[in-house]
C-alpha cells in the first residue's frame, strides 16, 4: 500500500534489539489495560526488544519465578477486546518496603530487564518512580550480598520507567483521559438509560451512586451526558441550603410534565458542616412531581465541611420534602467491568506505542515519563510532576480551597462543570438578560448521534444567554417552506441520550432557494444562525457565505457544528457521531469474531460506511484488531490484496485463527466487497474459508455514546456564547450586520484545541469531488494498525512528544479532552 514520506521508524532507526521490555499492570484494573499491554508487547518485538509479562503487578515482580515470562505475540491476541487485565493486579505491600524492592530488582536483572511499562494509578506510577530512584543502590547491595556478579552493576546501571495512566476515575493529573474512564460512562449511562424507562413508568426518583473515589469526574460528565437535574461531587460540596433549591428544582421540572427523577450521588459526598448526605436522605422527601429530574452524586463527595453527602441521605430528604416515591442504585463494580469502549482501545494503543518509543528513546538522565492525552495528541509528562499535581488536588480540597481544587483538575474538568452549570440550572426569567436577538438552530445532511444533545445545549445556553431560539424542521428544506417556530427550554428535555435528529435533517441545500430562504429570515427576524451537520452543512454555508452580496438578510453571525458519522468534515479533527458508529462497528465486530469462535480458520470481510472518508474503516480497525483495511486514501491494487491473503495465510500457520479485514465502502470502484470476498475465498482455499459482512444504516443508528453526547453539548455551548459575542459586536444602528470572513465560521478540534474557522478559508483545504478533508489526521494511524497485524511498515514519529511540562500542557484555549 502506498506510504507517505516520512519520519520513519525501523531497526535501523529506533532498534530495541539487544533491549528488554517488561509490562505490568497494577492497582485497580480498568477497561482498556489489555489494549495497552497487546501494543507493547507487539511493538517492543516489531523493533526487535524482548517483552516480559509480569503477573499480578509488583507482587509478581517480588516474587518472581513463572510471574515474568516472555511474551510473543500469538500471546496477546483476543486480548484487545476483554475487560479487566488479562495479565493479573493485585496491591503488594511488600514492593513498598526496602526488601520487597531488592527481590524485584534481583528478579528483573536476572532476566536483563531494565525497561518496565507500568499501567496504574498515581499510587502505581509513583512507587514505580521510587524503585528508579533507588535502582543502583538495590543492585549494589545486591552485589554485597553476593547474589549479583560485580559487573552487573555497570551492565544495568538505569532502569528507565514509562508509564500509562489506567484508572477509572480519570483523577490523574497532565492527561485529559485515562485508560477505562470512557468505558466506566458508558457502562454508566447504560444504567441510567435504562432506569429511565421504569422510573417513567412509575413517575419514581432514582438516586445513582457512581465511582471516582475523590474525583468527581465521572459523575460531572455522566450528568452532563444524560441531563442529570443536580449532581454532588468532592470538588463542588453543596453550599448552605442545598436541600431546599435542590427540592425546588425538582418540583419546578415536574411540573412541567416529566415523570421521573434520577439523582447521582457520589459515595462519600458531604455537606458544607461535614454532615453525611446518603442516599436515603433523599428518598425521604417526594411531593406530586410531573418532570424527569437527573442528580448525580459522585463516589466521595462532601460539603463545603468535608461531611460526606452519600445516596440513603439524598433518598431520605426526597421523600421527606416531597414524598416521592424513591429508589436507589449503586452501580459498584459493574462501572469496571464489561468491554472496553472503541475510545478506549484506540487510546491504550497510542499509548502503548508511545511509551514504547519513550523507553527506546531514553537515557540515564531521563526522567520517567507518563505518557499522556492532551486533546488530540499523545505527550509525554514528567512522572513526578504529574503525581506532585495530582496530590496538590486532594490537598486543596482537604484544606477547603475547592475552587482551587477544581482548577488543578484541569481546564476540561472546569469546562465541564461550566458547561453543566449552564444547563442544569435554569434562572428565573427575571435574572435573564434580554438581548432582543432571534437565532435559529437547525440540522443538514445525515442524521448523526449527538445532534440532540448539541441542539438542547445550543438552546438552554441562548435561552441563557436571553435570546429566543428557533428551531428549523427538516434543514434548509423546512427553512424555506417555513417550518420554523420557537423552541423553549422544557421543548429539549431528555434529549440528549436520543439518537438520529428529533429537529428532522435533510441534504437540501440552500443554493436554488436563498430568496425564500431570505424572506423566512426577514419574516421571523432571524439575527443568526447555528447549523449541525456533515459535508452537506459546509456546503451550505459556503453558500450563505456568497449569498451575502445579494441578500443582506445572510449577513449576520453563522457558525457550524460538525456532525456527521464519517468524520469527513475540514477543520476538525473529531465530528459529532463518529464516536457511536465507531463503537457500533467495533461491537459488531466483536460479536463476528466470536461467532468463529471454535470455527478454525476463518476471514471476516466487513464493509463499513463513510463516503470517501476511510476514517471508520482505519480506526475501527485499529480498536477491532484488524488485519487490513481498504481506504480510498491509500490506493491498492492487486498486488496488494495478495500480499494481505499471502500473510493471512502466514498467520492461520500459527495459533491465531480468526482474520478480519474492513473495507470502507468507496475505496474503490473495482475491489469491490464481492471482489474482496471472492478473491479471499478463491486464494485462501485450504487454510481459510471467509464471510462477508455489509454493516450499513446500523452505523448511524443507535443511542449517542457518552463521548457523542458530551463532545456536542461542549462545542455547541461554546458556539452559542461565540454567537451571542457576534451579535454584540456587529449590532448597529438598530440592525446586526456581519459580513467579515470571520462572522461564518465552523467549531472544530484542532489538534489540542477547538477553533473557530471561518469557512471560506477551508475551501483551499478540501476535496469537494470526494467530499474529505485534504489533509486527516488519522491516516498517521494506519502504519500503526498495520504493525500491530505484524505488517513490515515505516512508522511516523515526527509527532512522538518531547518531554513537555504539566503546566505547559495545556494551551490557553484548549479543551482537554474536548468531548470528555
Amino acid at each position: 500500500m502506498a506510504q507517505t514520506d516520512t519520519k520513519k521508524i525501523f531497526f535501523e532507526n529506533l532498534s530495541g534489539a539487544g533491549k528488554a521490555i517488561a509490562v505490568l499492570t497494577s492497582g485497580g484494573d480498568a477497561q482498556g489495560m489489555n489494549a495497552a499491554v497487546r501494543a507493547v508487547v507487539r511493538m517492543g518485538l516489531y523493533v526487535g526488544a524482548k517483552v516480559y509479562f509480569i503477573r499480578e503487578g509488583y507482587q509478581g515482580m517480588v516474587d518472581g519465578g513463572e510471574n515474568i515470562k516472555e511474551a510473543t505475540w500469538e500471546s496477546v491476541s483476543s486480548m484487545l477486546q476483554v475487560g479487566g487485565t488479562v495479565i493479573g493486579s493485585a496491591r503488594c505491600k511488600e514492593f513498598r518496603t526496602h526488601e520487597g524492592r531488592l527481590k524485584a530488582a534481583f528478579n528483573l536483572v536476572k532476566l536483563g530487564i531494565t525497561n518496565l511499562c507500568v499501567i496504574g494509578g498515581d499510587g502505581s506510577l509513583t512507587g514505580a518512580n521510587l524503585f528508579r530512584e533507588e535502582w543502583s543502590g538495590l543492585l549494589t547491595e545486591l552485589v554485597e550480598q553476593g547474589s549479583l556478579e560485580p559487573q552487573s552493576v555497570q551492565t544495568y546501571s538505569a532502569l528507565h520507567i514509562v508509564g500509562m495512566v489506567g484508572s477509572i476515575d480519570n483523577d490523574f493529573c497532565g492527561t485529559d483521559m485515562t485508560i477505562g474512564t470512557d468505558s466506566a460512562l458508558h457502562r454508566i449511562i447504560e444504567v441510567v438509560d435504562a432506569i429511565m424507562t421504569t422510573a417513567q413508568s412509575h413517575q419514581r426518583t432514582f438516586v445513582l451512586e457512581v465511582m471516582g473515589r475523590h474525583c468527581g469526574y465521572l459523575a460531572l460528565v455522566s450528568a452532563l451526558a444524560c441531563g442529570a437535574d443536580w449532581v454532588l461531587i468532592p470538588e463542588m460540596p453543596p453550599d448552605d441550603g442545598w436541600e431546599e433549591k435542590m427540592c425546588e428544582k425538582l418540583s419546578a421540572t415536574r411540573s412541567r410534565g416529566t415523570r421521573l427523577n434520577i439523582i447521582i450521588v457520589a459515595e462519600g459526598a458531604i455537606d458544607r458542616h461535614g454532615k453525611a448526605i446518603t442516599s436515603s436522605y433523599v428518598k425521604d422527601n417526594r411531593a406530586e412531581m410531573k418532570r424527569l429530574n437527573i442528580i448525580i452524586v459522585a463516589e466521595g463527595a462532601i460539603d463545603g465541611n468535608n461531611k460526606p453527602i452519600t445516596t440513603d441521605s439524598i433518598k431520605d430528604l426526597v421523600v421527606k420534602r416531597l414524598g416521592f416515591d424513591t429508589r436507589v442504585t449503586i452501580l459498584g463494580h459493574v462501572q469496571r467491568g464489561g468491554t472496553p469502549s472503541a475510545f478506549d482501545r484506540i487510546l491504550a494503543s497510542r499509548m502503548g506505542v508511545e511509551a514504547v518509543l519513550a523507553l527506546l528513546e531514553t537515557t540515564a538522565n531521563t526522567p520517567a515519563c507518563v505518557v499522556s492525552l492532551c486533546g488530540n495528541q499523545s505527550v509525554r509528562l514528567p512522572l513526578l510532576e504529574c503525581v506532585q499535581m495530582t496530590q496538590e488536588v486532594q490537598k486543596a480540597m482537604d484544606e477547603k480551597k475547592f475552587e482551587e481544587a477544581v482548577k488543578l483538575r484541569g481546564r476540561s474538568f472546569q469546562n465541564n462543570l461550566k458547561t453543566y452549570k449552564l444547563l442544569a440550572h435554569r434562572k428565573p426569567e427575571s435574572e435573564l438578560p434580554h438581548s432582543n436577538f432571534n437565532v435559529a438552530v437547525l440540522n443538514v445532511g445525515a442524521p448523526a448521534a449527538g445532534m440532540n444533545a448539541a441542539v438542547r445545549s445550543a438552546v438552554r445556553v441562548g435561552i441563557s444567554e436571553g435570546h429566543k431560539m428557533f428551531a428549523v424542521s427538516d434543514g434548509f428544506e423546512g427553512f424555506y417552506k417555513g417550518q420554523i417556530k420557537e423552541i423553549k427550554w422544557a421543548d429539549v428535555g431528555g434529549w440528549t441520550g436520543q439518537g438520529g435528529s428529533l429537529l428532522g435533517t435533510k441534504r437540501t441545500l440552500p443554493a436554488k432557494h436563498v430568496g425564500k430562504i431570505a424572506e423566512q429570515m426577514r419574516t421571523h427576524n432571524i439575527n443568526a444562525l447555528l447549523v449541525i451537520g456533515g459535508f452537506e452543512a459546509l456546503e451550505s454555508l459556503l453558500q450563505l457565505y456568497e449569498a451575502r452580496a445579494t441578500h443582506p438578510e445572510f449577513c449576520i453571525p453563522m457558525c457550524m457544528l460538525p456532525a456527521t458519522i464519517s468524520n469527513n468534515v475540514p477543520g476538525s479533527d473529531l465530528t459529532i457521531g463518529a464516536d457511536t458508529a465507531l463503537n457500533a462497528i467495533v461491537e459488531t465486530c466483536d460479536r463476528i469474531k466470536q461467532s468463529a469462535s471454535g470455527t478454525k480458520r476463518r476471514v471476516f470481510i466487513i464493509e463499513t460506511m463513510g463516503g470517501y472518508c476511510g476514517y471508520l474503516a482505519t480506526v475501527a480497525g485499529l480498536a477491532a484488531g484488524a488485519d487490513a483495511a481498504y481506504i480510498y486514501e491509500e490506493p491498492f491494487d492487486i498486488r496488494d490484496l495478495q500480499a494481505n491473503v499471502e500473510h493471512l495465510t502466514e498467520k492461520m500457520k500459527t495459533s491465531i485463527q480468526r482474520g478480519l479485514v474492513l473495507r470502507n465502502e468507496n475505496c474503490n470502484d473495482n475491489y469491490t466487497t464481492d471482489f474482496i470476498y471472492q478473491l479471499y475465498t478463491e486464494e485462501g482455499k485450504g487454510v481459510f474459508d471467509c464471510r462477508k459482512n455489509v454493516l450499513g444504516h446500523m452505523q448511524q443508528g443507535g443511542a449517542p455514546s457518552p463521548f457523542d453526547r458530551n463532545f456536542g453539548t461542549k462545542i455547541s455551548a461554546k458556539a452559542m456564547q461565540w454567537v451571542s459575542k457576534k451579535l454584540l459586536e456587529t449590532f448597529r444602528q438598530g440592525r446586526v450586520f456581519a459580513n467579515s470572513e470571520d462572522s461564518c465560521c465552523l467549531l472544530g478540534m484542532r489538534r489540542r484545541a477547538l477553533i473557530f474557522q471561518p469557512v471560506v478559508q477551508l475551501k483551499e483545504r478540501t476535496d469537494f469531488v470526494h467530499r474529505i478533508p485534504k489533509e486527516q489526521w488519522w491516516l498517521k494511524l494506519r502504519p500503526l494498525m498495520k504493525i500491530l497485524a505484524k505488517y513490515k511498515t515505516s512508522y511516523d514519529v515526527s509527532d512522538s512528544g518531547q518531554l513537555e511540562h504539566v503546566v505547559h500542557s495545556i494551551p490557553r484555549d484548549s479543551d482537554a479532552s474536548v468531548a470528555m
